[in-house]
């Protein structure tokens, strides 16, 4: 072969450098690929106690294990020689809307993972027209989540007290603020066995140790931020000082039924979600009750242990409730490709909670966008590569669940 030197024309091509933002955050949060890249900027700038807090699940952590594992463990099928050269991302869910398959799901502590807390999330969502799901235990007000959501959708997320006259105040103002549906969670009588927490010995708020401020020193930017800003409280009670699990057990009613749901459906006019069922006869209940949707969860792992994995039992409960009620899936949800296997399964919508609070904790307002636009990337291009241009185009079809947990018997349908 014939050697020359290179031409200076030739180099000046290949020697094109991308310029370098000088904005770290930005710099870092353009670096992230995945939900998995800002888990990893999140366990960098966020203290142990409150990263284990968001991170972890209860006792072995099985159940979070087993519903990220049921999504790695599908086949898709794609059909080729499709025009999917414009894909549409948007779905109707209960009566409007939303320009993307998925919501962001109640988190309580927000402000524990980062400051900017349910702001971040509530006004992202709204730019990226999405509903934005607010906690019982969030630790922004009801009213001020709306005014960062003014325009857009705002659940709200109800847990039932002890103390009745208080959880429906919560109700009231929510319907006074213009929340067009709440979510009732049912699958927490009482607090998981969520050891990460027990051993970092994590309270309400974080208490400062030798060891936590041990675990400080790397990371500076959030404790400035935790220590320069307003106390970290609940805008739904008063402030609580103590462990996540005695506060749970102490409020938390778990005698609630399913005529305690009733008397929530004669007290709420607009749209109302029972979230956390895990059974197919739970889900004839739900539907049975009213609810306008329900929401196939396993609290993303942090109630009971080795419980069902949601995504395994979607397409029994789709087949006998989905043409009465909406039928919603959360629980280990970490790619649009998860997305795009529960709805190609029959799930109406999807929720997000850990993706976006590892965007929130990676950096805050701009990293839950980011997550956002990771996701909705990846829904796009797995759809093109299935050959589908429109969520309503997607079927079970297009996936296959591989086996690797069987059980003994199959869901009964009686």
């Amino acid at each position: 072969m014939k050697r020359r030197l290179p031409r200076f024309r030739e180099l000046a091509e290949l020697l094109r450098f991308k310029r370098p933002s000088l904005n770290p955050k930005k710099r870092r949060l353009q670096g992230a690929y995945t939900i998995d890249d800002l888990r990893a900027i999140a366990k960098r700038r966020t203290p142990k106690a409150a990263f284990d807090y968001t991170d972890g699940a209860a006792e072995r952590e099985l159940s979070l294990a087993r519903a990220r594992q049921a999504f790695l463990d599908i086949e898709f099928r794609p059909a080729v020689l499709r025009d999917v050269s414009k894909v549409d991302l948007s779905c109707q869910v209960l009566g409007q809307r939303s320009s993307l398959p998925f919501g962001i799901a109640p988190t309580g502590f927000t402000r524990m993972m980062h400051t900017e807390g349910e702001v971040a999330g509530a006004a992202a969502a709204g730019a990226a027209g999405i509903p934005f799901t607010l906690s019982t235990m969030g630790t922004t007000s009801i009213e001020d989540v709306k005014a960062a959501n003014p325009h857009g959708r705002n659940w709200f997320q109800l847990y039932m007290w002890k103390d009745r006259d208080r959880s429906i105040a919560l109700v009231d103002r929510a319907a006074a603020a213009g929340y067009d549906t709440l979510v009732v969670t049912v699958d927490v009588p009482v607090a998981g066995a969520r050891l990460r927490d027990v051993r970092n010995g994590m309270t309400i708020p974080p208490t400062l140790t030798p060891r936590t401020v041990l675990n400080a020193i790397p990371r500076p930017g959030w404790w400035l931020n935790f220590l320069t800003t307003e106390p970290l409280t609940f805008a739904s009670f008063t402030s609580w000082r103590g462990t996540v699990s005695e506060l749970i057990d102490a409020m938390f009613d778990p005698t609630v039924d399913f005529q305690d749901l009733d008397w929530i459906r004669d007290q709420w006019k607009g749209n109302l979600v029972v979230k956390g069922v895990q059974t197919l006869e739970d889900a004839k209940e739900v539907t049975k009750a009213g609810a306008d949707a329900l929401v196939l969860s396993n609290h993303g792992g942090r109630q009971l242990d080795r419980a069902p994995v949601p995504f395994h039992l979607l397409p029994h409960v789709v087949r006998e409730v989905g043409d009465d009620i909406e039928v919603h899936l959360d629980t280990g949800i970490m790619s649009g490709a998860d997305i795009v296997a529960a709805i190609a399964h029959g799930a109406s919508f999807t929720l997000i909670g850990r993706a976006y609070l590892y965007g929130l904790m990676a950096g805050g307002r701009e990293g839950v966008d980011r997550a956002i636009e990771i996701l909705s990337g990846e829904i796009a291009r797995t759809m093109r590569l299935l050959g589908v241009s429109r969520l309503e185009e997607l079927t079970p079809a297009h996936v296959i669940q591989l086996q690797r947990l069987v059980p003994v018997e199959s869901i009964s349908s009686d």
